[in-house]
């Protein structure tokens, strides 16, 4: 496998996913939020903390993420296609 082909292959997934993300279509930045908050509230007792889980990220900040992985993406569909240019 050439180097230009990975590079075109994961970009093409991580620029899908971080813009699946990013514009939360359907509802994956909240799934996301609901599903860490569910880890919380059941790790928090294994761990014998006393009180409520401690909430880590909003759905913003996970969009905020895809966003930013969604570009790196996009930076890596630009490499392989200079790549492949060359």
């Amino acid at each position: 496998m050439s180097p230009a082909l990975a590079l075109f292959v994961i970009g093409s997934v991580t620029l899908a996913c971080g813009t699946w993300v990013a514009t939360n279509l359907r509802g994956s930045a909240d799934a996301l939020a609901r599903r860490a908050a569910a880890a919380g509230e059941l790790s928090t007792p294994a761990r014998g903390e006393p009180g409520p889980p401690a909430r880590i990220m909003s759905p913003g900040v996970y969009r905020f993420l895809g966003g930013i992985i969604g570009a790196c993406g996009f930076l890596f569909l630009v490499v392989s296609l200079v790549e492949h240019a060359s």
